[in-house]
């Protein structure tokens, strides 16, 4: 679930609780390791850097960044899940793009997602143990270079504290 080379995928979040669908946009940089999140909502957008192993929160109208928890990291990777089994189910199309559908099960989750060749996820499909449905879909998948400085903290930015309470926070804010 990892892509082989760069491309940018726009999807549509559906099924959050008493939340309208949304869309996110995630680029990803196989070469370099980096893959950007601009979730919904525009409040800032993630730089997750899977060869240090860590993620930064970017906000930039207050030009500042925020360093996330090892276990934030690790959610946000898209890695399997250990234990996962996956059962291949048949063939589809998104967004323009085929893909293969696979039936997951880790523990009490389930879910199926369909992923092309090159490990690009295009859809996937999750029922919680309390049997909410939540949807992630490919609208939109443009494979091409990554521009560099979308896959960049912007200089002068200031690193800020998590807040309290946030497992893993530590640091006081320092100019970057």
């Amino acid at each position: 679930m990892r892509p082989t080379r760069d491309v940018t995928v726009t999807y549509q979040m559906t099924g959050l609780a008493g939340v309208p669908p949304q869309d996110m946009r995630m680029a990803f940089s196989p070469s370099t390791g980096k893959q950007r999140i601009d979730p919904p909502g525009g409040v800032g957008w993630m730089l997750i850097d899977r060869q240090a192993n860590s993620a930064v929160m970017v906000m930039d109208a207050q030009r500042a960044t925020m360093a996330m928890p090892p276990s934030a990291v690790a959610a946000m990777t898209q890695d399997v899940p250990a234990g996962a089994t996956f059962t291949r189910k048949g063939s589809a199309t998104v967004a323009g793009t085929a893909c293969t559908e696979w039936d997951m099960a880790a523990g009490e989750a389930r879910g199926t997602s369909c992923i092309t060749d090159d490990g690009v996820l295009l859809r996937t499909v999750s029922t919680a143990p309390n049997g909410a449905v939540v949807r992630m879909e490919a609208t939109q998948v443009s494979y091409g270079s990554v521009d560099s400085a979308r896959l960049t903290v912007p200089s002068g930015y200031t690193a800020m504290q998590a807040p309290a309470g946030v497992p893993g926070a530590a640091g006081a804010p320092t100019p970057r």
